[in-house]
């Protein structure tokens, strides 16, 4: 891999830490030649450090190392992303990344839409909720609900309505979102067991 180490004039590139499994970023550093072969060598992630003037592995204080899964180069071939997993905290501050946030999956709206869902779990005396008074009716319910929109995704198929199939569809996953929740699991639950069978 080409990189261009010399195009900033100080010799280094910007290096951008992201987790393998999340996708989430976890720090920014800046990596020389020699930071760069010493993450290959040891598989743990180098950098070098601009206040210390010298190469500087992640966690050789801490514990908390990088452990290399991959490096990719960008298009002007001036800055790295390098992929990682984690061993606890990224940031010295002890927080998962240095933006101060939880280094968790996220499925971006379904997640947002998986936290409201958890809400209405847990203050079921909403009454103008109609996520809420499901939980209260219990799972056998849940559970008949996911049953209808599961045959009712299943009609829609057959026919040639996109529209229909698309909100019957939605009307399924919404639904067994809820019954996850009233089982006590999550998608990450379901993900982990995908992951297991691939």
């Amino acid at each position: 891999m080409k990189i261009d180490f010399n195009k900033n004039g100080d010799g280094l590139v910007p290096a951008i830490v992201q987790d393998a499994n999340t996708k989430n970023v976890l720090m920014l550093g800046y990596m020389n030649q020699e930071a760069y072969d010493k993450t290959l060598q040891t598989k743990n992630v180098t950098f070098y450090s601009r206040s210390k003037q010298r190469l500087w592995t992640k966690g050789e204080e801490s514990g908390n190392f990088l452990n290399l899964v991959d490096i990719k180069n960008d298009c002007d071939k001036d800055t790295l992303l390098i992929s990682v997993n984690p061993v606890g905290p990224t940031c010295h501050t002890g927080s998962d990344t240095c933006w101060n946030e939880k280094n968790e999956q996220s499925f971006g709206f379904l997640s947002e839409l998986e936290n409201v869902i958890k809400n209405r779990k847990e203050n079921q005396n909403d009454e103008k909720s109609y996520v809420a008074s499901l939980f209260r009716k219990g799972i056998n319910k849940v559970a008949q609900k996911v049953g209808e929109e599961a045959v009712e995704v299943v009609i829609e198929a057959k026919d040639d309505n996109e529209e229909l199939f698309l909100n019957e569809s939605a009307d399924l996953l919404f639904h067994y979102l809820i019954l996850l929740q009233a089982k006590g699991y999550t998608l990450n639950n379901i993900v982990e067991v995908l992951k297991s069978r691939s």
